[in-house]
């Protein structure tokens, strides 16, 4: 399967579709990113960049909702290559985490108002719950946001981005045997990148994921902004 590269809804920014993916290429194999997995799909044309105009906005929900319908139809999920789509918004850069985590849950509470497939059953809606799983179209995603401003290098990108990996490709790690062997690796690389590993990282499996989509660090009173159902 190959996921070609495309240049979504136009915006009001000079940068080229061309610049932006290979400012992002260079952040992840370039500056080693520790992310093993970021480093392979890059490596191996094996990402879907997409460009939108800001972050937090209905328009915005709406054509992500329509571009991940077209990635999960060109999905083939009986491969055990791992793919990744990526949102890049081209508007503010400037944000705090707290900024950008408020953010990012908007966008993705209108994301969810605009889909029109229920949650997929194999994951919680629960954002408290341990199986909680962001879902899209059916589909279960771990997101990753990244922008200049996190605390963390590894998620320090060029442009505010949210990385959507399909659940299912964790699960088929786990099933290959290669997961504790990746996310040991990864750690290793994050540690020598930063000094530490992220901190919202260690609970992976035994906590909400959704304490872990902005990068900000938070603690044990945390509580999700986002609620399914409540849009």
């Amino acid at each position: 399967m190959s996921i070609l590269l495309k240049e979504t809804k136009p915006t009001s920014s000079k940068l080229t579709y061309k610049q932006i993916y290979q400012e992002f290429e260079d952040f992840v194999i370039e500056k080693s990113h520790p992310c093993v997995m970021a480093q392979t799909v890059f490596s191996m044309d094996q990402v879907s960049l997409n460009t939108y105009s800001k972050l937090g906005s209905i328009d915005s929900a709406c054509q992500i909702v329509s571009d991940l319908k077209d990635y999960i139809e060109d999905y083939d999920f009986e491969s055990n290559d791992f793919y990744t789509f990526i949102a890049v918004f081209k508007g503010t850069q400037n944000y705090t985490e707290e900024e950008f985590e408020k953010a990012l849950w908007e966008q993705l509470r209108l994301i969810n108002k605009v889909d029109d497939k229920d949650w997929d059953p194999e994951v919680s809606a629960d954002p408290e719950s341990n199986k909680f799983s962001f879902s899209i179209a059916g589909k279960a995603f771990y997101v990753v946001g990244m922008h200049p401003g996190s605390s963390r290098m590894a998620r320090q990108t060029p442009y505010p981005a949210i990385a959507f990996n399909l659940h299912c490709q964790f699960e088929k790690l786990r099933e290959m045997g290669s997961y504790e062997v990746v996310k040991n690796r990864i750690r290793d690389r994050d540690r020598a990148l930063q000094g530490t590993i992220n901190p919202m990282l260690e609970n992976f499996g035994k906590d909400s994921e959704a304490k872990q989509y902005s990068g900000r660090k938070v603690d044990e009173k945390w509580k999700c902004p986002f609620h399914q159902g409540n849009n």
